[in-house]
């Protein structure tokens, strides 16, 4: 399957340049505009991720002209296609025409400014990107104009490729002699927990990453890594799942403590599958490259969610603990909770300060920081913390890079929030200070389960893709995080 990176170029062409590039097979991207008096739009239209089938997109809308405040997009598809699945709008579609209306929390956009939205969608053959957009009855075009114009922007036809055809501008370096939870033990703060679908965690890490499960028979299959302390042995999967579906049955904990993801059972809210458990992750969903070499990560649609209540070495209490994990920056939407940290250990609400973990995404209903989202903030249950104060909180930006680093610690009435860029760059640092001005959350009252793209309660309406991530015992440094963000660098994530 193509990787996954070649889909996520944010293109300003022309229609004949991006006409170019689908034919060679070099991506799936498209912006596309013309527009109205006082008034003007582009429209960046990005295939995210592909597979038999279907597909994922994000489109994101630049407004050039005067103040918005409430905006519906419209586009006609030209091969058929559907959307299944929409966020951070509301969508009808009738035939190939598409509209999308804003949401309450992101109906202004000012001039210059920009919003988007992302979806997943069914096809059946080929899957080209749509050729026009307006934005509230305007055309848009890429700029600003007297009146509109009569005749959209040219689409390109050709169909998006499953392979790769362009090989990465850049060699990623080897594995390195210290891995992340190397580096995390050396500055004194181990790793208790430790997943990744996509590379060892570990120098001399020679274990299984995951397990998939294919639907064809039920069977299961451990898959490893291609050597010690190296990445996935996708192969692996892609034979053992050829002409089926696969879904990750389990993600093994590298720390050898045991502190495994399985299916998340149901909670404070029933799941989708069976029982009331959470569904599943489709293996295939989430292609990408580490090493030089192709991997997956865990794709995570509304339902799906992994959990551990039973785990071994996890922070209680207000005992210190670090996080971090590498998300996909464009995929997430504005449900409850795509998260990964420490959680209850009976898959419910518990009170203010039973949980500490990872929160990305741009719901607004407990806190935000600043543009449109999404923001890594952490979820300390009944919560979501950008900083000291409920609610809106400045220096927490929104951060949306195609591979992002996002980071929460926290110890005794201390906490902090930093997050990268993971394919380039260091860490910034958004928040590092006091517990939340709120009752419940100093002392802390953690319970020590793990969660991944689930609420502690078992609230699955989330969206996110997960690749790697650890806990820790004790708050680690900014110099260990550092050289951790310097190691997944490294890794040549594309």
């Amino acid at each position: 399957m193509r990787d996954v990176s070649s889909f996520h170029r944010r293109l300003r062409l022309s229609a004949a340049a991006v006409a170019a590039l689908l034919t060679a097979g070099v991506g799936v991207a498209g912006t596309h505009a013309a527009s109205a008096a006082a008034a003007g739009c582009q429209v960046t239209y990005t295939v995210t991720n592909q597979w038999p089938g279907g597909f994922g997109a994000n489109v994101n809308i630049t407004n050039l002209g005067d103040p918005v405040n409430g905006w519906k997009l419209t586009w006609s598809f030209s091969a058929g296609q559907t959307i299944t699945q929409l966020w951070n709008g509301t969508y009808t579609q009738s035939g190939s025409q598409v509209t999308v209306t804003n949401v309450d929390y992101n109906a202004a956009i000012p001039s210059g400014g920009s919003t988007g939205f992302g979806f997943n969608g069914a096809f059946n053959g080929s899957n080209p990107v749509p050729a026009s957009f307006a934005l509230n009855g305007v055309t848009c075009t890429g700029g600003v104009t007297s009146s509109p114009s009569s005749s959209p922007t040219a689409s390109p036809t050709a169909s998006p490729t499953v392979s790769p055809t362009v090989s990465p501008s850049a060699s990623p370096s080897p594995p390195s002699s210290r891995q992340p939870c190397d580096i995390y033990a050396a500055g004194g703060t181990p790793c208790v927990a430790a997943h990744s679908t996509t590379r060892a965690l570990y120098a001399n890490y020679n274990g299984s990453l995951y397990q998939v499960r294919r639907s064809s028979d039920n069977t299961t299959r451990d898959i490893g890594v291609l050597s010690p302390g190296g990445a996935a042995n996708a192969a692996a999967q892609d034979s053992f799942c050829a002409g089926t579906t696969c879904l990750i049955s389990k993600i093994y904990d590298q720390s050898g403590r045991g502190n495994h993801l399985t299916q998340a059972p149901p909670g404070g809210f029933s799941g989708p599958a069976a029982g009331g458990y959470d569904n599943l992750a489709t293996a295939t969903k989430a292609p990408t490259t580490v090493y030089g070499h192709k991997a997956y990560g865990v794709y995570v649609d509304p339902g799906v969610g992994y959990r551990n209540n039973a785990t071994n070495g996890v922070a209680k209490g207000d005992q210190p603990e670090g996080m971090y994990a590498v998300f996909d920056g464009t995929h997430y939407n504005g449900g409850c909770c795509f998260d990964y940290g420490n959680a209850e250990t009976n898959s419910r609400d518990n009170g203010n300060g039973t949980m500490e973990a990872i929160y990305f995404g741009n719901i607004k209903v407990w806190g935000y920081g600043t543009g449109n989202g999404p923001w890594v903030m952490a979820d300390l249950e009944n919560g979501l913390f950008s900083g000291v104060n409920p609610g809106y909180n400045a220096n927490d930006p929104t951060v949306n890079y195609r591979y992002l680093t996002a980071i929460i610690k926290g110890e005794p009435n201390h906490w902090a929030i930093r997050a990268g860029n993971a394919q380039s760059g260091g860490l910034s640092t958004f928040y590092d200070g006091k517990r939340p001005n709120a009752s419940g959350y100093n002392p802390m009252k953690k319970e020590g389960a793990i969660i991944l793209g689930i609420g502690g309660d078992n609230s699955h309406g989330s969206a996110g893709t997960f690749y790697e991530g650890v806990m820790t015992s004790g708050y680690p440094t900014a110099a260990t995080e550092n050289e951790v963000q310097a190691n997944i660098v490294a890794a040549g994530y594309k």
